[in-house]
């Protein structure tokens, strides 16, 4: 089609010695972007593109409404007031109303020396302009935008059409960052189409599985390159979402008789494992935000998913049931659990809520107890501090890669019908003098932190002589605590129980020091 030509016009806010590609340049450099290789791919197309053809000889599309003189082409002089004629008539009668327009309708007479234009605007000026026409014209929105988000084929299309109509009007881009997206594949590989049978509709999935199984899909996915989905993925995806629900489940639970008005603690006081699990939680949630600021959604989903089912579930919480379960309700021991699960479940759900909407807004229902509440009103929660230097989260680390050890060794014993739960053993653990005197520290702790019945630790002085021992418990069972103990049945009015849980129901309850 004729091409009208973007350039600077006296009206704009921009200098008209400034050429628009050196704008467009600059506004390139300006620009944040998501992945960082979409900056090469943007700049290469606007140093070497052509001038702008902004209209079209179509029969389709947003019609340019203009009347030009039929002999030196000049626009009508009322043409503004001519273009709010015609924009009426569109609100009225539709798109139609401009191509079966007779010029004669609005020019009069001068319709003999006026020709009407049949051009509609390039799609992408159409699309491009929209900061104009939208973002700056609505008092609600930002301009220019925090962000626009497109697939990988906009760099050629509604990102350059914005960023030079931007740079036109406004002397810069309409934007600060862009994001680009690949697309979505099937299992193997191939692009969706009908003919092949492999769409996977957006529409069942939420039938189905539900809404925040999709988002989690999506999150969980490297947006820069192709996003691969199949009925396996999705089974995958389930199987994490419910590795997070049931996490938050178990919290939920567990703090369901704290109140922090009447049961905090100050965190100095609260026993050494808790404080651990609130710094390991101020550290993931720096490091989620951080992702979040990034737009690298599925570096974050790995985080949440690493830190419920190892830091969480296969750690902090799987030692922290014989606490929560025996400790006297009110004790120190319990409450102290319960203030850090308090706060863990704070810093959860306000993270989790960007990507699993639905199940953040369930959460924040019964945290709260207020239906009408919701956790996008709030902010990031304010972790208190952990008061642990960094000699102690070294001393943590140590203890659990020595608990990784001895975990294998009980597995071992038990595949070989050494022995049924891990309480049913006690063990002892050689080991070196840097490891030793870690594990020592913990005192009777040790047993609790392993999940056996009894553990004891021993010295070495050299590698080889470094091994862990396990052997089966000769002692009874507790009923209430299932630990193997020598003085269960020393209460003759509670036979069946130890003296830890005589202690717990009845009297002062146990010490316990850091787990």
């Amino acid at each position: 089609g004729q091409g009208w030509h973007i350039e600077n016009q006296p009206h704009s806010h921009v200098e008209k010695h400034v050429p628009l590609r050196e704008l467009a340049n600059k506004a390139v450099d300006d620009t944040q972007f998501f992945p960082s290789w979409g900056r090469a791919r943007l700049e290469a197309m606007i140093k070497n593109r052509p001038d702008w053809c902004v209209s079209r000889q179509r029969n389709w599309g947003v019609p340019m409404p203009f009347f030009v003189h039929k002999e030196t082409g000049e626009l009508h002089p009322n043409t503004p007031a001519l273009l709010e004629r015609v924009a009426i008539l569109v609100e009225q009668s539709g798109i139609e109303a401009w191509f079966s327009l007779d010029a004669a309708t609005l020019l009069g007479n001068d319709a003999e020396q006026y020709k009407k234009l049949t051009h509609t605007l390039d799609v992408w000026f159409d699309s491009g302009v929209t900061h104009a026409s939208v973002l700056q014209r609505r008092e609600e929105l930002r301009s220019p935008a925090d962000l626009y988000l497109e697939g990988s084929d906009q760099h050629r299309g509604w990102f350059q059409s914005s960023l030079l109509t931007g740079c036109a009007i406004n002397g810069r881009a309409p934007f600060n960052a862009l994001l680009t997206h690949g697309f979505v594949v099937d299992g193997s590989g191939h692009k969706m189409s009908k003919s092949k049978g492999n769409v996977i509709a957006p529409q069942k999935i939420f039938d189905t599985l539900g809404a925040d199984i999709l988002r989690l899909w999506t999150a969980s996915t490297d947006y820069s390159g192709e996003l691969t989905i199949s009925d396996e993925i999705l089974k995958r995806v389930v199987e994490s979402y419910r590795r997070i629900r049931n996490t938050l489940r178990f919290l939920l639970a567990n703090i369901a008789d704290f109140d922090v008005t009447r049961d905090a603690i100050p965190v100095e006081q609260w026993m050494e494992i808790d404080r651990y699990a609130l710094a390991l939680t101020q550290k993931l949630q720096d490091e989620v935000r951080a992702d979040y600021e990034r737009f690298e959604f599925h570096s974050a989903v790995q985080k949440l998913q690493g830190f419920c089912s190892e830091d969480l579930g296969s750690f902090y919480l799987d030692i922290l049931k014989d606490r929560l379960y025996t400790a006297s309700e009110n004790s120190k021991a319990r409450r102290s659990a319960q203030n850090a699960l308090y706060h863990i479940t704070h810093v959860l759900t306000r993270l989790i809520a960007p990507i699993l909407s639905f199940t953040g807004e369930e959460v924040w229902e019964v945290l709260s107890g207020k239906d009408d509440a919701s956790v996008f009103y709030g902010e990031w929660y304010a972790l208190p501090e952990a008061h642990l230097d960094s000699s102690v989260m070294s001393a943590w680390q140590i203890i659990i890669a020595v608990r990784a050890r001895v975990n294998k060794q009980l597995e071992e014993a038990r595949t070989a019908s050494l022995i049924g739960s891990a309480l049913a053993a006690e063990v002892d653990v050689y080991v070196l003098d840097a490891e030793y005197q870690v594990l020592f520290n913990l005192g009777d702790d040790l047993r609790l932190v392993l999940i056996t019945s009894r553990a004891t630790v021993h010295r070495v002085a050299t590698e080889a002589e470094q091994r862990i021992e396990v052997k089966p418990s000769t002692h009874t069972k507790c009923d209430r605590c299932w630990h193997y103990r020598a003085d269960v049945g020393s209460d003759a009015a509670h036979p069946t129980i130890c003296g830890r849980c005589v202690s717990n129901l009845f009297g002062e309850g146990e010490a316990r020091h850091y787990a």
